[in-house]
């Protein structure tokens, strides 16, 4: 895929770091000159200079091939602004915006934003989920409602224990996003096996929620 990032601060740069990884084609947008130097000399992007609130700067980075693009900076209005151009100007299919303020969430969604990711709203309920006795929670939706990021923390009576990703039947429209292991978080691949105590994130459908937990802590069917 073309992705198009703006804002190159540190949720920026460890973005882009891990998408050339996946092999995506990368261009970053940033207002400081000194920032997208360095930028140059670390990573394999295309680097342009410049406020991504401009349209114009947008066109140098080649937006209109994107197939997504993250606004990522410190900035909800211009995260927003950066959204909201990139669909209606552009005609980019997929945004993903980072919110800054919590209170901003619902705005971002109802403007057309497809995955605004409030990271204070999934840390606290990180934090809510560490002081229960569930085994599964939801982290947020998105997509109007249809889409959920999830949690399940893999006891010692999961079914999946000891078994790799690729043996697994997941749900329809399901898919596993990172575990969660000690300090390490994990990006897994199909060889990955999964070990008691991790904490498996994963994006389903809302209507499959219960389908996941019975396959992650139930019986697998």
């Amino acid at each position: 895929m073309y992705i198009v990032i703006v804002g190159a601060g540190r949720i920026g740069f460890n973005l882009a770091q891990k998408l050339i990884q996946d092999r995506h084609a990368v261009t970053i947008i940033e207002k400081d000159k000194g920032r997208c130097e360095g930028i140059s000399q670390n990573l394999d992007a295309i680097v342009v200079n410049g406020d991504g609130c401009e349209p114009g700067i947008l066109e140098d980075a080649q937006i209109g091939r994107a197939d997504v693009v993250a606004a990522v900076t410190a900035d909800d209005e211009d995260n927003l602004i950066v959204c909201q151009l990139a669909k209606e100007v552009f005609g980019i299919k997929r945004t993903v915006a980072r919110v800054n303020n919590p209170k901003n969430e619902r705005v971002f969604t109802e403007l057309g934003v497809d995955v605004p990711v409030n990271a204070t709203t999934i840390i606290a309920k990180i934090i809510e989920e560490e002081s229960s006795f569930e085994d599964f929670v939801s982290l947020m939706t998105f997509k109007r409602g249809k889409l959920a990021l999830v949690r399940v923390d893999l006891t010692s009576e999961s079914p999946v224990i000891d078994r790799s990703v690729k043996d697994l039947k997941f749900p329809e429209n399901s898919v596993l996003v990172s575990i969660v292991r000690g300090d390490q978080v994990i990006v897994p691949s199909g060889e990955t096996v999964l070990k008691k105590g991790d904490d498996v994130i994963a994006l389903t459908k809302i209507e499959n929620e219960q389908q996941l937990l019975d396959m992650l802590v139930g019986e697998v069917k």
